[in-house]
């Protein structure tokens, strides 16, 4: 389980990258690159991690659904994830 606080600081992230979004892309389509400098560092989307929905997990991470891998494993066991099968974990 992750910490309250790092879980913050991720939707605080996401807020300043979606704020600063059209400004990030006109600089950069302008060429100003030292305006681009000056803005927050938060605001740059490379700067977010992918964390698992339930969890907050950072490590272990499945894009396609969301979840860390070991939700992904708890959740396919119980058959909450249609279409998946257990071959072999």
């Amino acid at each position: 389980m992750a910490k309250e606080s790092m879980k913050a600081r991720e939707v605080k992230r996401a807020k300043l990258v979606a704020k600063y979004a059209e400004k990030r892309k006109a600089l950069k389509e302008a060429g100003d690159y030292e305006a681009l400098q000056k803005l927050p560092r938060n605001s740059m989307p490379i700067r977010m991690h992918n964390r698992c929905k339930i969890t907050g997990r950072p490590k272990g991470y499945m894009r396609q659904f969301g979840l860390s891998r070991i939700q992904f494993r708890e959740m396919a066991n119980n058959g909450l994830i249609p279409g998946v099968k257990k071959a072999s974990w």
